[in-house]
């Protein structure tokens, strides 16, 4: 396609096609092109706003990354179109608020502008779910990911044997049945 030696607007072209032919490859579908279409254009804006040399705080690139790709996952997962709109309707609260009826009492002044509640009388959710989440949370930010511990890794006796040990259990393991991700597209 030409890579970056024909111009800025061929290099996010080729971004663009690239992605959108991902997402024909990872099925026959709209909502598979429009998943691929979507990465592909945060792509090219991510490139433009570094080409730029503009900065945001990390929280907030963050924060965006993380809503985008839950709602582009909306249309990867989808069966059809409408079902990615209901999903991401109800994402944002077009399909109604469930709240508990203990805050129906203190939220009731937002009726006043046009905002309508539905009440759930018990929601559960399990104290030790509730730690697991907190955990996972704290797990996800504080401690490094893998990218970052490549950084340090460095090759000796410990993660010799931790290799060997992971490599046993692979090959232990492959005697069990697995179904290839991609039969169920």
């Amino acid at each position: 396609l030409g890579g970056n030696r024909k111009g800025e607007i061929r290099v996010y072209t080729n971004l663009m096609a690239t992605f959108i032919i991902g997402g024909i490859w990872h099925g026959a579908g709209w909502t598979f092109v429009f998943w691929g279409f979507l990465h592909g254009i945060a792509l090219v804006i991510h490139r433009i706003w570094s080409k730029v040399g503009f900065k945001i705080w990390t929280w907030l690139a963050w924060l965006i990354t993380f809503n985008f790709v839950n709602i582009a996952w909306v249309f990867f997962r989808a069966k059809e179109w409408d079902d990615a709109v209901k999903v991401l309707s109800g994402m944002i609260g077009l399909s109604g608020i469930k709240i508990h009826n203990i805050l129906q009492h203190k939220l009731a002044f937002l009726t006043n502008y046009g905002i309508e509640f539905g009440v759930y009388d018990t929601i559960h959710l399990p104290a030790l779910e509730v730690l697991w989440y907190i955990f996972g949370f704290i797990f996800i930010l504080v401690f490094k990911n893998s990218t970052e511990k490549l950084d340090s890794f460095k090759l000796n006796y410990r993660t010799a044997l931790w290799s060997g040990i992971a490599f046993v259990g692979g090959v232990l393991s492959l005697n069990k049945i697995s179904e290839f991700l991609y039969f169920n597209f």
